[in-house]
């Protein structure tokens, strides 16, 4: 899976409505809280350890050793990614991965009010 599918799936799960992708200057998602107007921010875990924290505490995500993440909701399942030389990139990336399953498995939303999405 590509960053930006990573990074779509996993705002997702953590229920933030992603509003742009600025892939030429910096590989940030512009995001707000779903169903919230107003209040947008820039939001990259795979290159920031806050953002990647908070979307673990969101969501769950139980880290373990240096580069593993498990995740139990949506099924359940394992992440991890080798160290190499940045275990903290390897742990951001791993936290993602978990996060954009949970936003694999969840349904998607219909844009049609009337749907009831």
């Amino acid at each position: 899976m590509a960053d930006r599918e990573l990074l779509e799936q996993a705002a997702k799960a953590a229920g933030l409505e992603w509003l742009a992708f600025n892939e030429e200057v910096e590989r940030r998602m512009y995001v707000r809280e779903l169903g919230v107007s107003g209040c947008a921010w820039f939001w990259d875990p795979l290159t920031d350890d806050g953002d990647a924290l908070r979307l673990a505490v969101r969501l769950g995500i139980d880290i373990f050793g240096s580069v593993d993440a498990r995740f139990c909701e949506w099924g359940g399942g394992t992440t991890s990614e080798p160290c190499g030389n940045d275990p903290d990139a390897a742990q951001r990336r791993a936290i993602v991965r978990a996060a954009a399953e949970i936003g694999r498995a969840m349904p998607e939303k219909s844009a049609d009010p009337a749907a009831g999405g």
